[in-house]
C-alpha cells in the first residue's frame, strides 16, 4: 500500500510505502528535514501531524516528546509509519537534500591516540569516489551482523581527501574495544554517509554558540574549520565541556583558533576540575546560561551526550533561544540500539 505525505508549509509531497517510516521515505525521495540518530532516541526528527493516521513501529514509545507535545499531535518521524495520506507540519532543511548518501569501502590510513580513551581515526577514500558532505554531518561504519555505528565527521568539507573521526572507547561496546585493541592501518572499513541535518548554516549572520561535550568536539571542529575556510565574520563562541583538563584532547588546536582569529572565543569548562585549574568549572550548558541572558539573536550548535543536550535545550530556550535556531547532535552510547558509540 502506498500513501502520500505532504509537508507543511512547503507543500512538498512524496510517497511512502508500507513498512517505511516517514523519515526513511522522505530521505529516499531527496526530502530533508531535521533528523539525527534515526533510532527514536534523540527527538531531532519530531514533527506535527495535522491530518491522517499513523502508527509507531516496533511498539516504540515516543519518550523524547513531552506531554504537551503529544497532545499537540507531535510525532517522531523515524519511528512513525503512515497508515493513510498524511499532512505533516515540519520545517524542511535546505542544503542537505542535494547531498547524496553513498556506501563505500575506506582504508584506515592512520590511528592516533589523543587521550587514554580517545583516538583519532583517518579513513582514506577510494581514488575514484569521494564523500561529499556538509560540515557537522556523520557517517555510519557498517559492521558484521547488520550492525552499524555512527561517528561524526571531524574535518571540514574543503579537506575531504580523508575522513577524520574522534572515537571514544566504550567499555563492553560492540565496536570500539575491537578498534582500540586489534585494528591497524590499512584495514578496510565500509561506511555509509553522509547523514544528519546537524551542519553549519552558512548563510546565517548571527553569532554562533558552539557547545561540545566530550567527543562532541568532533563535529564542532569540522564546523569551526569550515567557517574559518569560508571567512565567516560571525562571532563564534566555543564551549567545550569535559571532566578534567586531560580530556581536552585537542585543547591546543582550539586555543590556536582563538589566538589567530579575533572573532573566535574558546571557553573550556571542567565538571571535575584539576587542582590549580583557573578556568570555568561546572556543567558546560550552565556556563552558556550564565554568559548569555538573551540568546534570541544567536545560533546554538550542541553536540555531546544526551543528558547535556537535553539540559541545554531547556536552559537555552529559557534564555529566549528560538527552537529553530537550535541545532543538536546527541551522542547516545550504542548498546542494544544502533546509536553513536562515541
Amino acid at each position: 500500500m502506498v500513501n502520500r505525505i505532504q509537508l507543511q508549509p512547503s507543500g512538498t509531497e512524496f510517497e511512502t510505502k508500507e513498512g517505511e517510516n516517514i523519515l526513511e521515505s522522505a530521505l529516499e525521495h531527496g526530502v530533508a528535514f531535521p533528523y539525527g540518530c534515526q533510532n527514536g532516541f534523540c527527538g531531532a526528527c519530531k514533527a506535527k501531524v495535522t491530518g491522517g493516521e499513523f502508527v509507531y513501529q516496533d511498539e516504540y514509545k515516543p519518550e523524547p516528546l513531552t506531554e504537551d507535545e503529544l497532545s499537540e499531535g507531535m510525532i517522531i518521524c523515524c519511528k512513525a509509519e503512515a497508515k493513510s495520506d498524511l499532512l505533516v507540519e515540519v520545517e524542511e532543511v535546505k542544503g542537505a537534500e542535494a547531498i547524496q548518501v553513498h556506501t563505500m569501502p575506506t582504508k584506515i590510513s592512520k590511528i592516533e591516540r589523543l587521550a587514554d580513551d580517545v583516538i583519532r581515526l583517518y579513513l582514506k577514500q577510494p581514488e575514484d569516489e569521494h564523500l561529499q558532505f556538509l560540515a557537522g554531518q556523520y557517517i555510519e561504519i557498517l559492521l558484521e551482523g547488520d550492525k552499524r555505528r555512527a561517528f561524526s565527521i571531524a574535518n571540514a568539507p574543503h579537506n575531504e581527501s580523508e575522513i577524520e573521526l574522534h572515537i571514544r572507547l566504550v567499555a563492553n561496546g560492540f565496536f570500539t574495544p575491537h578498534l582500540f585493541d586489534d585494528m591497524k592501518e590499512k584495514d578496510i572499513l565500509r561506511i555509509e554517509g553522509p547523514l544528519g541535518t546537524f551542519f553549519l548554516r552558512e548563510d546565517s549572520r548571527n553569532d554562533l554558540v558552539m557547545v561540545a561535550g566530550g567527543t562532541g568536539f568532533a563535529p564542532i571542529k569540522g564546523i569551526v574549520e569550515h567557517a574559518i575556510e569560508l571567512g565567516m565574520k560571525n562571532t563564534i563562541y566555543i564551549y567545550w565541556g569535559v571532566r578534567s583538563e586531560k580530556d581536552l584532547y585537542l585543547k591546543a588546536l582550539a586555543e590556536s583558533w582563538a589566538n589567530e582569529h579575533e572573532n573566535i572565543k574558546f571557553i573550556p569548562v571542567l565538571s571535575d576540575p584539576d587542582a590549580g585549574w583557573e578556568g570555568r568549572s561546572g556543567f558546560v550548558h550552565e556556563a552558556v546560561y550564565e554568559d548569555f541572558y538573551d540568546l534570541s539573536g544567536r545560533d546554538v550548535y550542541m553536540a555531546g551526550p544526551p543528558v547535556m543536550v537535553e539540559a541545554g535545550k531547556k536552559a537555552f530556550m529559557a534564555r529566549k533561544l528560538p527552537e529553530k535556531r537550535l541545532y543538536f547532535d546527541s551522542f547516545e552510547v550504542a548498546g542494544a540500539s544502533e546509536g553513536k558509540e562515541s
